[in-house]
């Protein structure tokens, strides 16, 4: 397996460059500027084009082919493609007809999620039992602070050192960078791609940072680097020199968010990872009922808004699960299997097929409940296997307007009536779970 360590003289920690070694205005930062970064030890991995590299572990003669990873048909999407098939324009979320029209001579392939969280777990265990704390933002992507242990190993030796045991156990390829923030690491591990790493050493951040493009900072999309691309500016060096107030005066909040972020400085923590089994909504009635169909909006209700809380986390559910408790606490349940999803359509279609084959003894019901179990990171990533364009963009436009007025501002006709049914705060803030007590009519 091919591997690149980037030892360029900015960022490498074999030794301090001096100035002349540096094609950068930005390297003698102030010492108000350095003291502002943090002191810690910030690790980012990420698992090179991950669903890509788990298939041609399955199958070794993808090696060196271009890839197409997603739905297949015309109306489908592209959830992940190989090195290869970009060089032909072709990235993720681009319609499947699209990617074959740019590579003919693509290879596509449907995608198994089974598989992808099968790997995904091999590279967390070893995370888990070699890292102080971590943190998994996705099925494929690692932050790690290893901070103060310099005192006893080299820190880039160590992330060396655990990079070459993922590869060597699992044989997949994986990048990281290695700087004081998660915002430097996260962009160096994409400059150390593919199959490489990087190290940026405290106080050159700004000089690392300077030559690339605005669009690889995070949290700059499309059209917020369009707006920078109508202001002429198009390198984070430009950003950098740029007084504060304006940027918060043209993009408000985000602007100062950016604008810290260009310059390096970022203090947000590794927050310790919990990985959630599953996600749940239940409801005691002050009176019992037999209104069959109140008891399908609510649950109806639940399985949205679970949903909402699905696609937000960036999870997928493979398991549901319907539960009735009747007026003499005869608790009853039954569960499903089905395809890996987050969308309401499918969802709310199997908690009401669950729901008609339990509720049969016409009793009074005390308590409803739903559960999402079995998940996996990925979101739309995957979902790309089963979803046409129009359906994604259908529930990205649904879950954008609901995320900047609130869960209600956006639902089904049937669930008006059933308000603050099924809400709760974020259920994957990688905080352990909380069982919160049954929420009441």
């Amino acid at each position: 397996m091919k591997t690149t360590t980037h030892n360029i003289d900015i960022i490498t920690d074999l030794e301090t460059p001096d100035s002349e070694s540096i094609n950068t205005p930005n390297l003698d930062l102030p010492t108000s500027d350095i003291e502002l970064r943090s002191p810690n030890t910030i690790v980012h991995m990420d698992l090179d084009t991950f669903f890509v590299s788990c298939e041609r572990l399955l199958e070794p003669k993808l090696n060196g082919k271009p890839v197409l990873v997603g739905g297949t048909s015309d109306r489908g999407v592209v959830s992940a493609c190989s090195y290869e098939a970009r060089q032909f324009g072709v990235h993720s979320a681009m319609p499947m007809r699209m990617a074959r029209q740019l590579c003919p001579e693509a290879i596509v392939i449907r995608g198994n999620s089974a598989i992808y969280s099968k790997y995904s777990d091999m590279v967390t265990d070893i995370i888990k039992e070699e890292s102080p704390v971590y943190e998994k933002s996705s099925i494929d992507e690692f932050y790690i602070d290893i901070t103060g242990m310099d005192r006893f190993h080299g820190s880039y030796k160590w992330a060396t050192e655990l990079r070459q045991r993922i590869m060597q156990e699992t044989h997949l390829p994986i990048s990281f960078g290695m700087s004081t923030s998660k915002t430097v690491s996260k962009v160096g591990t994409g400059e150390a791609k593919p199959n490489g790493q990087i190290n940026v050493l405290r106080g050159l951040e700004k000089a690392f940072l300077a030559p690339l493009s605005i669009k690889k900072i995070p949290m700059v999309g499309d059209k917020t680097y369009q707006k920078f691309r109508s202001m002429g500016i198009e390198k984070i060096q430009t950003v950098q020199e740029m007084p504060l107030e304006l940027m918060e005066r043209v993009f408000g909040k985000n602007g100062v968010i950016i604008w810290k972020k260009a310059n390096g400085i970022d203090n947000s923590p590794v927050i310790p990872f919990h990985e959630r089994k599953s996600i749940s909504s239940s409801l005691t009635f002050e009176k019992d009922t037999i209104d069959v169909r109140k008891l399908k909006e609510i649950l109806t209700t639940m399985a949205e808004k679970l949903a909402f809380y699905l696609r937000n986390g960036d999870k997928l559910t493979s398991i549901v699960t319907v539960t009735v408790r009747y007026s003499d606490f005869d608790t009853r349940s039954r569960q499903m299997r089905i395809a890996y999803t987050a969308n309401d359509h499918t969802l709310i279609a199997t908690v009401m097929r669950l729901f008609d084959q339990l509720y049969q003894r016409r009793v009074m019901a005390r308590l409803v409940g739903v559960r999402f179990s079995g998940l996996v990171g990925g979101g739309y990533q995957i979902n790309l296997f089963e979803d046409s364009e129009r359906t994604i963009k259908l529930y990205q436009a649904m879950d954008k307007v609901r995320n900047r007025f609130g869960q209600g501002a956006v639902k089904r006709a049937v669930t008006m009536d059933t308000k603050g049914v099924g809400q709760m705060s974020n259920p994957f803030n990688g905080q352990a779970p909380i069982i919160p007590a049954h929420r009441r009519s």
